[in-house]
C-alpha cells in the first residue's frame, strides 16, 4: 500500500528502477530526489529517509552530501544523514535569492573536487593544504566518485532549477541542453518539462549571462516607482513581494488601494459580477482584446511597445528565451501608459524610465466607496509611500476577485498569478561588467506569468500585460558595493542556517492562495483582500464567523490547500 502510495505522489516523475526510490540521477555526479522523510504519515507516501541513505552509502560509500532548498523544513534532523547537509532553503514553487546561486554552485563544485563540507566553514584551519591533497585523492580514486545530492519537497523544480545552474554554470551547458537534460532524467515520458515555472526558467537565463558575464553579482535596494497595466479587468489585487530572512520567507512589501489606483482608459473588458464570471467560463471576454490580436501586442494602450521588451519562456517552452538583449532600461525604453493620453508624455519630467505620473485633472481615481476594484483598458498604478525592497530579486502578485451579492456575503477568487525578476539582470548587468543600470521597466504578458503553487493554472484573465518601473537605490556616501563574486575553490563557502525541520516556518504568505470562495473581508475593504473561507473559519475571526451562513461551511475550494496529501495525484514542482 505504501509503495503504490509513493507511486501515486510521484506522478510524472521517473523513479529509479533498481531503488524503487523517487530520484534520478540527472548526471554520473548530480542527484535529485523529493523530499525524504522519517515520520508518518509522509513516510508512507514520500521517499523513507532510512532507505535513500541505505541506498546512497550503498552505492556511494562516503562520497555523498546533501544540498536541500527546503524553506519549509527537511522533514528530518541533520544526524539521519550523518551531518553531510548543506542548506540553502527558499520558498516552494519560486526561485531562489540570486545571492544564494554563487554560494550553491561554488559549495557543489568544492566537494565534487574532493572538499570537506567542514572546509568550506570559514575559519577552518589548514584549509587550502587539506583541500589540495584532497583533490589529488579524488582525482585518484575512480571508484567511489562523488556525488551531490539536491533536494526540495518533490525534487522538480527547486532542485532542477540548481541542478540546471549547475551545468550551465560549472560544466558550460546551454540553459535550453541543461533543462532538457533534467527533463529526461527527472521525468516520465510526456509528463511535461522538470522545470516548468517561468520565473524559474528565467532564472536559468540569468545564471547563464551572469557565466558569461564573469560571474559577478550586486544585490541592491530597489524601489518600485510604479505598475502599469493594460487590459486589467475589474476586481483585481496587485501587491509587491520581496524575500526577506536570508531567503527563508516571501515578505508582502506592499499592496496597492483604491486610492492609489489611477485609471486613464477605462472600458475594461469583462466585469466583476457572478454572471460576468460564468459569461467568460463560457469561453467569451477570455482572452486579449480584438485590437491587441490584430496589433500582435497584449493590452497596449500606445503604439506598439518597444522591440526590446523584457519577455520570458512561457511554461514548458523546448527553448528558453535569454533576456540578455531584450531588457528595458533608461536607455532604451519601452513605451508606458501616460496619464495625459494613449502616448507617452515627452515633458514628463521624472528620473524614471517612464516619467513621473501625476494625476491631471481629465483622470479619474476610483470611489472608495465602489463596490469593486475598477480596471481599465489602460491603469496606472503609483504608491503613496515608496515601496523598497531589500534585494534585487521582486515579486508582482495579481488576484482576481468576482464579488456574490452583499447579502450573501462571499467572493469567488477567478485567478491568481505572480512573476519573479531580478533588477540586476534586467539592468543588463552581466553585459555591462557588473554594473546594472540604475533604472529600468520589466513587462511581460499574462500568459507568461507563473500560476497557482507551480502550476501554469491562473483561473481566468485578470490582465492582459504588465510593466514594473523600478530604481535602484545606490549608496550616496561614498559607500563601495559589495561585488558578489563566486567563491573560488580555495575559498571558504558558507551556508545559510536551516529552517526547523519540523515545519510551519510561515515561509510565503501567499502558500495558501488558491481559486474559490472566500469570505469578503471589511478589514481590507480599502486594497480588496479577502480571506480564505477555510482560513477564516480556523483562525477563528469572529467577524468573519458572523458574515458566514452555516450552510456554507461544506463550502471548499476547487484547489485543494496544498501540502501532503493535497499533492497526491497533483504535479508538485518543488
Amino acid at each position: 500500500m505504501a509503495s503504490l502510495l509513493r507511486q501515486i505522489v510521484a506522478g510524472p516523475r521517473a523513479r529509479h528502477p533498481e531503488a524503487g526510490l523517487d530520484l534520478c540521477y540527472v548526471t554520473d555526479n548530480i542527484i535529485a530526489t523529493s523530499g525524504p522523510s522519517q515520520t508518518y504519515p509522509q513516510r508512507a507516501y514520500r521517499n523513507p529517509l532510512d532507505r535513500l541513505v541505505r541506498f546512497l552509502d550503498g552505492q556511494h560509500d562516503k562520497n555523498w552530501a546533501i544540498w536541500e532548498f527546503r524553506a519549509e523544513g527537511t522533514g528530518y534532523p541533520d544526524g539521519l544523514v550523518y551531518n553531510r547537509i548543506r542548506h540553502y532553503p527558499w520558498p516552494d514553487h519560486h526561485p531562489p535569492p540570486f545571492r544564494l546561486v554563487p554560494m550553491i554552485i561554488a559549495s557543489m563544485r568544492n566537494w565534487l573536487s574532493g572538499n570537506d563540507l567542514g572546509a568550506d566553514v570559514p575559519g577552518v584551519s589548514e584549509h587550502e593544504s587539506k583541500l589540495a591533497t584532497q583533490v589529488l585523492g579524488a582525482l585518484k580514486d575512480k571508484k567511489n566518485e562523488r556525488v551531490v545530492v539536491v533536494h526540495c519537497k518533490a525534487g522538480k523544480g527547486r532542485s532542477g532549477t540548481m541542478a540546471c545552474s549547475y551545468l550551465i554554470a560549472e560544466c558550460g551547458w546551454t540553459p535550453e541542453a541543461a533543462a532538457a537534460r533534467f527533463t529526461e532524467r527527472r521525468m516520465r515520458p510526456n509528463f511535461g518539462p522538470g522545470v516548468s515555472i517561468p520565473s524559474q526558467l528565467r532564472w536559468l537565463t540569468y545564471v547563464d549571462r551572469w557565466t558569461k558575464g564573469g560571474k559577478k553579482y550586486i544585490d541592491r535596494e530597489v524601489e518600485v516607482l510604479e505598475i502599469h497595466v493594460w487590459g486589467m479587468r475589474h476586481g483585481v489585487k496587485l501587491a509587491v513581494e520581496g524575500f526577506v530572512d536570508q531567503g527563508k520567507k516571501i515578505k508582502v512589501f506592499h499592496t496597492f488601494t483604491k486610492k492609489e489606483r489611477l485609471v486613464v482608459e477605462g472600458n475594461a473588458p469583462g466585469g466583476a459580477g457572478v454572471i460576468d464570471l460564468m459569461y467568460e467560463m463560457a469561453g467569451y471576454g477570455s482572452s486579449p482584446t480584438t485590437e491587441q490580436k490584430d496589433s500582435g501586442e497584449t493590452g497596449d494602450t500606445s503604439d506598439h511597445a518597444n522591440a526590446n521588451n523584457t519577455t520570458t519562456s512561457p511554461t514548458g517552452s523546448d527553448k528558453l528565451i535569454s533576456t540578455a538583449s531584450k531588457t528595458s532600461s533608461a536607455k532604451n525604453s519601452p513605451k508606458l501608459i501616460s496619464p495625459t493620453g494613449p502616448t507617452q508624455s515627452k515633458n514628463s519630467g521624472s528620473n524614471s524610465p517612464s516619467g513621473s505620473v501625476t494625476t491631471p485633472p481629465s483622470t479619474s481615481l476610483p470611489d472608495d466607496n465602489s463596490e469593486t476594484d475598477p480596471g481599465g483598458m489602460a491603469v496606472i498604478f503609483k504608491p503613496e509611500v515608496p515601496i523598497r525592497i531589500p534585494t534585487s530579486d521582486i515579486n508582482i502578485t495579481l488576484e482576481r476577485r468576482h464579488r456574490a451579492p452583499r447579502s450573501v456575503g462571499l467572493t469567488m477568487v477567478t485567478a491568481v498569478a505572480h512573476v519573479w525578476f531580478n533588477t540586476f539582470f534586467e539592468g543588463n548587468g552581466p553585459e555591462q561588467d557588473g554594473i546594472p543600470d540604475e533604472t529600468g521597466v520589466f513587462q511581460i504578458d499574462w500568459d507568461k506569468l507563473d500560476g497557482i503553487k507551480g502550476s501554469s493554472q491562473k483561473g481566468t484573465r485578470a490582465a492582459d500585460r504588465i510593466a514594473v518601473v523600478w530604481k535602484s537605490i545606490v549608496p550616496d556616501d561614498g559607500r563601495q558595493e559589495e561585488v558578489i563574486g563566486q567563491p573560488g575553490i580555495h575559498a571558504p563557502v558558507p551556508q545559510m542556517p536551516a529552517a526547523d525541520w519540523k515545519g510551519d516556518n510561515h515561509e510565503d504568505p501567499e502558500k495558501e492562495k488558491h481559486l474559490g470562495l472566500r469570505v469578503q473581508s471589511p478589514d481590507s475593504e480599502g486594497n480588496s483582500r479577502a480571506s480564505s473561507v477555510i482560513d477564516g473559519a480556523l483562525s477563528g475571526n469572529e467577524s468573519t464567523a458572523k458574515g458566514t451562513d452555516d450552510d456554507l461551511a461544506g463550502i471548499k475550494s476547487d484547489v485543494t490547500p496544498d501540502e501532503e496529501v493535497g499533492a497526491v495525484g497533483r504535479i508538485g514542482s518543488g
